[in-house]
């Protein structure tokens, strides 16, 4: 299968342009809409997002990655093969997650180029294709990359910060869960919120944070949005105390 990973939204025509590659060059392989809403502009909030997300899926997963606000300038177009999984997409730290924790990794620079590449659209013209050619068995033109050169290693391993708002206004951070300490306190947004199974362990109105099912620090508010009730967005800061 292939997962689309993007800040390009539903609505426009972006989404349904690299479908459209998608179709005409790998007709029998599903596509799945795993992120469209995507941290806009913002790679490394990203990067969080889709190392959580990305280890559910089976071995052979390609992911079509486009968060890049550095689209036609000198940032490298990238493919890497994490624990089995592909990743295809820009090089500017959407991966470097999912580089840190990978127990095997390679990574290649992208050498072919596309008849037709735009300066501003390389999510259909050129990843796109690539994607559909690596889901079918077809070779790419590729030069290794260094592993090290995937990482960032300024970012920390976990982070402090929302990385997502989802359609319930539940704010999910860069973190998981499995790091905090049992009794952890998060802040955000000048509010302090404790630590709760599920939503039901609070009453309605009540905040609380949980682990998500994808093992995410998540914070919510029972029969209610999070985003509004506690003036949540995605980047803010959050703080943690035991």
């Amino acid at each position: 299968m292939i997962l689309l990973f993007t800040d390009f939204g539903l609505s426009g025509p972006y989404t349904g342009q690299m479908k459209a590659v998608l179709a005409q060059q790998a007709p029998a392989v599903p596509v799945i809409d795993l992120f469209a809403d995507a941290p806009a502009f913002d790679p490394q909030l990203s990067a969080y997002l889709l190392a959580a997300y990305a280890p559910v899926f089976p071995a052979g997963s390609v992911f079509l990655c486009v968060v890049d606000p550095d689209v036609g300038t000198d940032r490298r177009p990238v493919m890497v093969e994490a624990d089995g999984r592909w990743f295809v997409g820009p090089d500017n730290g959407l991966f470097a997650l999912l580089a840190r924790r990978a127990t095997s990794l390679n990574a290649w620079t992208i050498d072919w180029i596309p008849d037709r590449l735009s300066a501003s659209f390389h999510g259909r013209d050129l990843f796109a294709p690539v994607a559909a050619s690596l889901a079918t068995g077809r070779p790419v033109e590729r030069s290794p990359f260094p592993r090290d050169a995937i990482d960032r290693s300024d970012w920390p391993d976990e982070l402090p910060r929302i990385v997502y708002v989802d359609v319930y206004g539940n704010a999910m951070t860069g973190m998981r869960a499995s790091t905090l300490p049992a009794d952890a306190v998060l802040t955000a947004a000048g509010t302090r919120i404790t630590r709760a199974r599920t939503f039901g362990a609070v009453g309605p109105g009540q905040p609380l944070w949980y682990e998500n099912s994808n093992g995410l620090a998540e914070i919510a508010v029972n029969r209610g949005r999070a985003d509004r009730v506690l003036g949540l967005k995605v980047g803010d800061a959050v703080t943690v105390e035991s």
